[in-house]
Order: C-alpha cells, then structure tokens, then sequence
C-alpha cells in the first residue's frame, strides 16, 4: 500500500512538473510571437499595394475658340501631341529603425508606423500610344515628344504621390495583414496599427 501511494504521488508529481512546463513554455512562445518585432517589420514592408492604370496628355498650340485666326493657324501652324501610356505604381512603408516601434502590454499590442508613401512609379513606355497632328508649315519633331512624355511622367507622379484614395487603400492592407498575424491573441489583447503622419521623401 505504501508502495502504491508512492508511485501514485511520484506520478503527480509528474504530471505537475509535465502541466507547469507546458504553462510556461506557451506563454513563452506566446510572448516571442506577439513582440517579435522583426517579422511584423517585414509583414509591413512586404504589404505593399500595386496599381495599375493610364497617364495621358494632350499638347495643343490652338485655342479652339473657333476665330478665323484659330483656324487659320489649325490650317498651318497646329501642333497637337496627346500621348497615353500604362503604368504601375506601388505604394507602402519604407521602415527604418527610427520609424518603426513595436509595444506590447498585457492588454494592448501597438504598431507604430510611418505613413505609406508611392514607393515606385514605372511608365510602361513599349505600350505607349501616341497621337500627332500638324499643320502644313510644321515638320515633324521628335524633341516635343520627349519633352510631352516627361511632362507627362512628371505630372503623374505627382498626382499619384498625393492620391488620398492609395495611400488609404495601402494603409487599410498593412492594417489587415498584420492583424491577421495577431489574430490567435486577439481574444485578450487589442491591436492598434498607427501610421505617423509627417514629411516623407519625394520619390526620386
């Protein structure tokens, strides 16, 4: 009877030992997941938002006012250059240490990050579709081209850097990724995502 009692008690005590490792050992694990602040780092600089659509512009030396001395110059003097080309762009965070923090509590778990920014601008140049007209006394110029299609760069990317409805969308997709990461802790701790406003670079 002793004996039993004994086994019975060592077994206990196994199962304690067994119950309290496995207590500590997942809050552990639990704890280096919700600070590990470098992959959360990544998962932000990897939600980058792409999109895609058509810059075009349209040069016209006429004033289409419909006088003689409008029509006149359409007849001789007109340069009209409209040039449309696709493009793709991608917006997101460009992450640094001074920028990016990461806070957990026992209750709360903050991100903080910088405001997404256009990050890359590319015009797809070999889809370009061009439009030219002329008027009799006027050859043809392949420098007006060159200087429509950088006007055209320049004042898309322009656009394109201060477009409100982007950056909120790239914002709402980092927002959604890192709380699909934190979602299993979600239960008892609530997740603030913080964009810091503030000067970002220009695009170069």
């Amino acid at each position: 009877m002793k004996r039993f009692f004994s086994l019975l008690v060592f077994a206990l005590l196994i199962l304690l030992v067994f119950w309290l490792g496995k207590q500590f050992g997942s809050r552990t694990l639990s704890q280096e997941v919700l600070s590990n602040s470098l992959v959360v780092r990544e998962i932000a600089e990897l939600a980058s938002l792409e999109v895609q659509g058509v810059a075009s512009i349209k040069r016209s030396n006429l004033e289409n006012n419909g006088e003689w001395t409008d029509n006149l110059k359409k007849l001789f003097l007109e340069n009209t250059i409209w040039v449309s080309v696709p493009y793709l762009a991608k917006y997101g965070v460009d992450i640094n240490e001074n920028n990016f923090r990461l806070t957990v509590t026992d209750k709360k778990i903050r991100v903080r990050l910088p405001a997404p920014r256009l990050l890359s601008y590319e015009l797809k140049l070999d889809k370009m579709e061009t439009s030219n007209r002329k008027g009799w006394l006027l050859f043809q110029d392949d420098e007006t081209y060159t200087d429509v299609q950088k006007k055209l760069y320049q004042t898309s990317r322009i656009q394109l850097e201060s477009n409100t409805v982007y950056l909120q969308q790239s914002k709402d997709k980092i927002r959604k990724i890192i709380t699909r990461y934190y979602q299993p802790f979600l239960q008892d701790h609530t997740l603030e995502v913080v964009f810091e406003e503030g000067s970002v670079p220009t695009l170069k």
